[in-house]
């Protein structure tokens, strides 16, 4: 059993372990992509100008309702096809380029995870006192220093939980790559099932994989949220 586990010819141990590279490096890429719209989508949705405002809340509403699926199909498809036109129409003698899947996987990802994480940090941002932020304006801060050194840290602490489980989702969402030929873990694994005709085995393998993944995660996330709570005296 566990030589087909090995490493080299004899077993998938390489390719499994690739496969996992792949995904953890799809993961990290990801998370700041997420982040960054997630904190553009949040002060759009809480701007006091209607555009920017509809836009924001508009855009969370449509990702969120889209199949993770559907949307990494969308964005493989359409921006290959948008940059394919984009260049004929730049050098109509140059040739056709291939839209990487690992690219795919970030922007498609990443949209997904800025959607709901947007909705995360604005329900943080509402669960702020506002009073602070008038008594720092009252000792002379302007509004970068105010959220710098006042809400940010309070806003981080409120929205790691909802995006500690974000992070975890998307972990486990970095499966469905598998379909637009990423060699991830998963695309891996149904490879070693097809070549050895042993899917309890490797699907098994996979399933400890990712738990093992998310187990880690869990506890880098309860650590980081007893750092950012540290001081904050309980009721």
């Amino acid at each position: 059993m566990l030589e087909i586990f090995s490493f080299g010819d004899a077993g998938w141990g390489d390719e499994i372990l690739q496969g996992l590279m792949i995904t953890i490096q799809l993961a990290i890429v990801t998370l700041p992509v997420g982040l960054f719209l997630g904190f553009l989508v949040a002060f759009m949705s809480l701007s006091r100008l209607r555009a920017l405002r509809y836009t924001g809340i508009g855009y969370t509403t449509i990702m969120r309702g889209l199949p993770e699926i559907l949307t990494l199909f969308v964005v493989y498809n359409g921006v290959g096809i948008l940059l394919n036109t984009l260049i004929q129409w730049w050098n109509p003698e140059s040739g056709s380029i291939n839209f990487s899947p690992f690219a795919a996987g970030v922007i498609a990802l990443g949209m997904v995870f800025g959607a709901f994480a947007g909705e995360v940090i604005r329900g943080a941002f509402n669960s702020l006192d506002a009073g602070q932020a008038e008594a720092g304006r009252a000792i002379g801060m302007n509004q970068r220093q105010i959220f710098l050194r006042i809400q940010l840290p309070q806003l981080w602490r409120f929205a790691l939980p909802g995006l500690g489980n974000l992070w975890i989702n998307m972990l486990k969402d970095t499966a469905l790559v598998s379909v637009i030929a990423l060699d991830d873990l998963m695309r891996m694994t149904k490879v070693a099932v097809g070549v050895t005709k042993q899917p309890f085995t490797f699907y098994l393998a996979a399933c400890l994989i990712y738990w093992a993944l998310c187990l880690l995660s869990e506890v880098v996330l309860a650590r980081m949220e007893r750092r950012a709570n540290r001081g904050v005296r309980r009721a």
